[in-house]
């Protein structure tokens, strides 16, 4: 969604009033709400007083830290993390830290301040009774729909009550403006709002709903009356799941949800409010009018005291004066016949845009028409497209004359002008196209097309293209509704912006509209490659089986095939959530097929197959494609990998990122091989006992996934694990944990080995939460022993052996060392971790005194440059041998594998 959905925090909320209010410690509102704050109402009650110190030791909670974990953070003593976390009990009236840490969880989460596009800088004049309403209702009703006609205020009245009350929501909020939204993207406005993200295969509802429960939440939607199935769906599920969440909506229709609470909103009150609207307005173009009570009695008495009406008719007071003013109304206002329901309101404000509409030129009433098209805003070169043969001097000159007559609002973005109307006036603005409808709209989708084809020039010569993108994108939605190439360029956009699983739908939509086998090609391969980027394999799986029966169906047999090898190396590449057949997929091939994609499919089918993969990638090679090279190139290293020749394959996945540096970070077929050759060289760099480069890649913001809750944190957690930075594995493990859980506990089992690697990191700093971690291995991997699990047996016997190596260390014997020990030497089915299990399992045999150590010194032999110099440390220590501990300690230091540096350093000073 674009920033012209107009999201926004209740701080910004605030700065809507015309005097700041006073908070409760004598700073006004606006101030004391800037940023992440510190809830200080309801559920509890907020810190007071609270030192720097204090402060810190609060942040550091988050996350329910250990008081250890929490004083190495902040370099004091336990003691005196254990003093301040007494003080913070007290002044934050919590009943324990859990709570302290929930506080501290809210103050890291708040949303940063959404920007909101230029709306009417004026007063908010009268609704006292509205107000008082409205607040009550909202305060006990956790849904309120304002309800009234279109321009009777409810936006205005339900954004400066939610400010007044944004103090009871502890937890934040946002107001989603849902006006330039269309059927389908609710969700997805109110998920951008609230700043929840993609985490497949959770869905943005999901996420939204995870957001909201964190506690006691304000949500605004403005302007429901065009989505009411879309908004009651979301709000039905916010009340049932949700349930410290309020939602206040404005509409001209109640959504018909069970619990809402409608409040009606009339007319301003004939009198006082109306007058004082009307004098304020027309102050600002006519000043002498400010204290004409005559005029605007009769003027407001003429509009039924319909704010809308009685601002357009203030806005022409300028021009016309008092008499022709008050002529013109007399002459225009009479009640619409033939309107649709009883709402004589509604007509009455179509009546008076209506005699707006026709005081205009024929040439400012041409482009008003025509204006109405644009959902969101729109600039100078936009207005163009939709009104050909006009001149951009004429177009600047008939905007500032809309915009003086207040059915513009105008913005500055960039240093470029933007405008906006009002929905209502869009809406009449629409109604008036009539016979021009398909011309214009024609014309909008044109224009359309060719600013998404000037962005996508933009973005592939590496200017700037974002903010365009950002405030357009609604309009491109709209326009691109059935225009497959316009879906694309679309699609291609919203990629590139990161929002993968949005772009994904543009492509699926692109593919309604494929004309051949071949368009529908293009359309799923890309939609599959922007799921492969979230680790969506199945969904990806599918797409390429639904090509293959559209190419059959038209006899397109070479198509065919090559959809059929790409569903082929899914299945085996990837993780699928579908029954694996036993041939692997091979029957889906022909038996004489021979393609450079069909090579491919069968490398991965035959995963430890070299010279079946080394073929693979010599006709990679010979098509000259980068991503087809990496893809064979990945084949290959997995099959060298799984015979031990992890360096072999480590100087695989080098090349591939190699070859990822020269690709487009904006294509999904070349992003889907990038995010994978980083999974991959980090893999390969921590089974070849790189650790140095583990690390670097782990720290890089290369990968085109960098930020997604959990799909990068696991690689970080091994590397850092192994690297002794404990308390950055101990903080991603976390990010991995939180993202995986809020997803739905995808089924992703090759992150187990992270979890499993968090334990590590525990056990070794002595925080007692291995076994937690190593439970949470098991969930992840999906099984009841880590033995049953491929991807995470070795990791954990490896983790198990050194836990043990360090329990003996510390003069704790366990009863199951020769357990330990034996599992560390069982055959695994996936190879990348068995140097880690059989090195430490040899040097704790070596230290338990076990008969069989020298046997398990020279098994463990194998190519990893971490466990060659475990292997160092094992033979050092027994018959005491300095010199290969000092080789060992040489090597461990060249690796940057600090613990165990430190630990063999130590070895050495016991003499």
């Amino acid at each position: 969604m674009s920033s012209s959905t107009r999201p926004m925090v209740f701080s910004q909320l605030r700065g809507l009033c015309l005097q700041p209010r006073r908070g409760r410690h004598g700073k006004s509102s606006v101030a004391a709400t800037e940023g992440p704050r510190i809830p200080h109402d309801g559920p509890m009650a907020g810190p007071k007083d609270v030192s720097a110190r204090e402060a810190e030791v609060l942040a550091a909670l988050a996350g329910d830290r250990s008081n250890a974990q929490i004083a190495r953070r902040l370099h004091i003593s336990i003691r005196t993390v254990e003093s301040h976390i007494s003080s913070l009990l007290r002044k934050c009236g919590v009943a324990d830290r859990h709570e302290l840490a929930a506080l501290a969880d809210v103050a890291q989460s708040q949303p940063p301040g959404f920007t909101t596009p230029a709306g009417p800088d004026t007063t908010f004049v009268g609704r006292e009774q509205d107000h008082s309403e409205l607040t009550r209702a909202l305060g006990s009703n956790r849904l309120v729909s304002l309800l009234g006609p279109g321009g009777v205020g409810k936006t205005r009245l339900a954004l400066r009550v939610a400010a007044d009350v944004a103090d009871n929501y502890p937890y934040g909020g946002a107001v989603v403006d849902l006006a330039p939204v269309r059927p389908g993207f609710v969700v997805a406005a109110v998920a951008e709002a609230l700043q929840a993200t993609e985490q497949p295969p959770r869905t943005l509802a999901d996420a939204v709903l995870e957001r909201l429960k964190r506690g006691r939440t304000l949500l605004v939607l403005d302007n429901c009356e065009h989505l009411l199935d879309d908004v009651a769906g979301l709000v039905a599920r916010i009340l049932t799941e949700a349930t410290e969440t309020a939602v206040l909506v404005t509409s001209r229709e109640r959504l018909g949800v069970a619990g809402e609470r409608p409040v009606q909103l009339g007319p301003l009150t004939l009198g006082a409010e109306a007058e004082q609207l009307f004098r304020d307005r027309a102050a600002l173009v006519a000043p002498e009018l400010a204290d004409d009570s005559g005029l605007a009695q009769k003027v407001c008495a003429e509009l039924d005291g319909v704010p809308l009406a009685i601002e357009l008719a203030a806005a022409r007071a300028g021009s016309l004066g008092p008499d022709g003013l008050l002529a013109a109304l007399d002459d225009r206002m009479r009640l619409l016949s033939g309107g649709r329901g009883p709402n004589e309101r509604h007509s009455s404000l179509a009546q008076v845009i209506g005699w707006s509409y026709d005081l205009l030129g024929d040439d400012e009433r041409r482009l008003f028409r025509r204006l109405g098209v644009f959902v969101g805003g729109f600039d100078l070169a936009a207005v163009a497209g939709v009104m050909p043969g006009s001149t951009k001097s004429e177009l600047s000159d008939l905007l500032g004359r809309l915009t003086d007559k207040s059915l513009l609002y105008r913005s500055q973005h960039a240093g470029t002008s933007r405008w906006r109307m009002l929905e209502t006036v869009r809406v009449f603005a629409l109604e008036e196209l009539k016979d021009e409808y398909d011309e214009v709209a024609a014309l909008h989708v044109a224009w359309a097309d060719q600013l998404a084809t000037e962005l996508e020039q933009r973005l592939q010569l590496g200017e700037e293209w974002q903010e365009e993108f950002d405030l357009l994108a609604p309009d491109l939605r709209v326009a691109s509704a059935g225009v497959r190439t316009l879906a694309r360029k679309l699609a291609h956009l919203t990629f590139a912006r990161k929002r993968f699983l949005e772009a994904h739908d543009h492509y699926l939509a692109a593919a309604k509209h494929a004309a051949n086998a071949t368009e529908l090609y293009d359309d799923l391969r890309d939609a599959s490659d922007a799921m492969l980027v979230i680790a969506d394999g199945t969904e990806s799986y599918h797409l390429m089986l639904q090509v293959a029966e559209r190419a059959a169906a038209e006899g397109n047999d070479e198509l065919r095939e090559d959809a059929l090898a790409q569903a082929v190396m899914l299945l085996n590449r990837y993780e699928v959530d579908v029954p694996v057949p036993d041939d692997r997929g091979d029957s889906l091939l022909r038996a004489d097929a021979d393609t450079t994609s069909v090579r491919i499919a069968r490398a991965w089918m035959h995963r430890f197959d070299i010279p079946l993969a080394e073929e693979a990638v010599a006709a990679a090679r010979r098509s000259g494609d980068s991503v087809t090279i990496m893809n064979a190139l990945d084949a290959y290293g997995t099959a060298v990998g799984g015979v031990g020749r992890f360096r072999d394959a480590r100087t695989a996945a080098e090349e591939r990122l190699a070859l990822a540096a020269a690709l487009p970070g904006h294509d999904p077929r070349a992003v889907a091989e990038i995010v994978d050759a980083f999974h991959v060289a980090s893999t390969t760099a921590v089974a070849a006992g790189d650790l140095v480069e583990a690390v670097r890649l782990a720290r890089s913001t290369d990968d085109p996934a960098q930020g997604h809750p959990f799909i990068t944190a696991p690689r970080r957690v091994r590397a850092f694990a192994l690297a002794g930075l404990f308390d950055e594995a101990i903080e991603e493990a976390e990010v991995m944990w939180t993202g995986w859980r809020a997803a739905g506990c995808p089924q992703h089992a090759w992150m187990a080995s992270g979890a499993s690697c968090a334990a590590l990191a525990h056990g070794l700093l002595g925080t007692g939460l291995a076994p937690v971690w190593q439970d949470r291995a098991l969930e992840m991997a999906r099984v009841e022993a880590a033995k049953d699990g491929p991807s995470l047996a070795a990791n954990a016997a490896f983790v198990a052996a050194r836990l043990a190596l360090h329990d003996l260390e510390n003069g704790t014997l366990t009863s199951t060392v020769a357990r330990t020990i034996e599992l560390a030497f069982a055959p695994f089915p996936e190879p990348w971790w068995i140097p880690y299990a059989r090195a430490a399992g040899a040097e704790l045999a070596v230290v338990a005194g076990d008969a069989d150590a020298a046997r398990y010194l020279d098994e463990a032999a194998s190519e990893n440059a971490w466990g060659e110099a475990v292997l160092l440390r094992a033979r050092g220590r027994r018959p005491r041998d300095r010199k290969l501990l000092e080789q060992a300690a040489d090597r461990f230091e060249g690796l940057g594998a600090r613990f165990e540096y430190e630990r063999t350093v130590r070895l050495l000073s016991l003499g």
